[in-house]
């Protein structure tokens, strides 16, 4: 945990505001100033009435339907506009189901992470599909059929590669598993991070894949003694991507921290230190190359180094003034929802597209207060959510709300609340 807390300290030290200057100093970024992107040109904070007036209309999900999919036969759900889906039921009903459709539809893996043909509905024929007609009319399906390798996307009735999803839905998602986010190990974290990072650097989830994939064929080729000129070549593709993954991360800290006003994040390890610190990406990368030159050791037969796989992401309350892994479990939550608040202000802000927030248990560990003012910050940035829960009556307050009862992988009925919003 020494790590993890080392860069807190620099975050009380500065205060709010400055954050996203130390994080970002090593590429010459100003406070809140992004001047290496052009899509978010903001120096200073100021009101962005434009960017998260309720009624602007961008992509959302108005109908998904589920074939074969977990224990959902043939089910649909029609939205009709609303911006919060609230899915209840009890148990086992096939709540969780949905919200994982969803984030397969985004062009992911899902969010539990789980094989292919385990998505498939048992005692079906071993396949599935998912579809959804988004407010543009645009169509987008993914589908998986017994005896394939891979999933396979539609838009609009024709072919096209899973990347391609993420133009038309992006995806985030809170589980039970992220309420333990601050207080998991390092690569839970890193791992909820870079998937917030890749909805801005379509090449990020690419880049950590290839990372792995090359530290792997560098301890191999370290057991097995290999030629040191297969090794230097190893090192200096291992160099590129490293220092690419931390100025994306770097960038992605900084944008995210001007929308966050009661926390701030923080990332740290070895590449991402050398930016912080005033070095170019082109200095970085030589200064890297240099260490991993000097680290070919094995340590009882294993490879101990230090780069962006070791590297730690830390949230600090600001509110509090303390990491977010030492306040409660409730608080936690909070900051949690901040993050997804602010990244969703933040894709409008750039791509005027709405996130799709898939909140599953929704309601645990919040007050009810709490989880009123989730939902109207939820509304005000444009994103469109998918809760469940087990008692529809928990989820009363919340506006603009369409709720749906789920058992046994049907739906049983689509009621629609009586409140509506639409603020400016």
């Amino acid at each position: 945990m020494l790590k993890y807390n080392l860069f807190f300290y620099m975050i009380a030290l500065l205060g709010n505001g400055l954050v996203a200057e130390w994080l970002c100093r090593g590429l010459q970024i100003l406070v809140c100033r992004f001047d290496s992107d052009p899509g978010l040109q903001i120096k200073k904070k100021q009101p962005l009435r434009a960017f998260f007036l309720f009624c602007i209309i961008s992509s959302m999900i108005t109908s998904l339907s589920l074939t074969d999919f977990r224990n959902h036969k043939s089910s649909r759900i029609d939205t009709y506009g609303h911006q919060n889906i609230v899915i209840t039921g009890p148990n086992g009903s096939g709540k969780t189901a949905i919200l994982e459709a969803l984030s397969v539809l985004s062009g992911e893996r899902g969010m539990r992470g789980a094989q292919m043909q385990d998505m498939a509905r048992f005692g079906g024929n071993g396949g599935f599909s998912v579809f959804a007609n988004l407010s543009d009319e645009t169509e987008i399906s993914v589908s998986f059929t017994n005896g394939d390798s891979n999933r396979r996307a539609k838009i609009d009735g024709e072919s096209a590669p899973l990347s391609d999803l993420s133009k038309y839905l992006r995806a985030v998602w809170i589980t039970p598993k992220e309420d333990r986010l601050f207080v998991d190990s390092a690569s839970e974290r890193r791992a909820f991070f870079d998937r917030l990072v890749s909805s801005f650097d379509s090449a990020h989830s690419g880049r950590t894949a290839r990372l792995s994939k090359l530290l792997t064929e560098r301890a191999i080729a370290l057991r097995t003694g290999a030629d040191s000129r297969w090794l230097d070549a190893l090192d200096i593709q291992i160099a590129g991507i490293s220092v690419a993954i931390s100025v994306a991360r770097i960038q992605y800290a900084g944008q995210l921290n001007y929308f966050l006003s009661r926390c701030a994040v923080s990332v740290s390890g070895i590449s991402e230190q050398m930016l912080i610190d005033g070095m170019t990406a082109g200095d970085a990368e030589r200064a890297y190359l240099s260490y991993l030159q000097n680290n070919r050791v094995l340590n009882n037969d294993k490879m101990i180094l230090d780069g962006p796989h070791k590297s730690d992401f830390g949230v600090y309350n600001q509110e509090l003034e303390l990491p977010a892994h030492l306040t409660s479990t409730g608080q936690q939550k909070t900051v949690l929802i901040d993050l997804i608040l602010a990244h969703a202000k933040l894709v409008f802000t750039k791509t005027s597209n709405r996130v799709l927030v898939l909140l599953d248990e929704a309601a645990a560990h919040l007050d009810s207060t709490a989880r009123l003012n989730m939902f109207l910050s939820l509304s005000q940035s444009q994103a469109q959510v998918w809760a469940t829960g087990l008692d529809a009556s928990v989820f009363a307050d919340v506006p603009n709300a369409k709720f749906v009862a789920c058992l046994g992988g049907e739906i049983n009925n689509i009621l629609q609340a009586e409140k509506k919003i639409c603020q400016e």
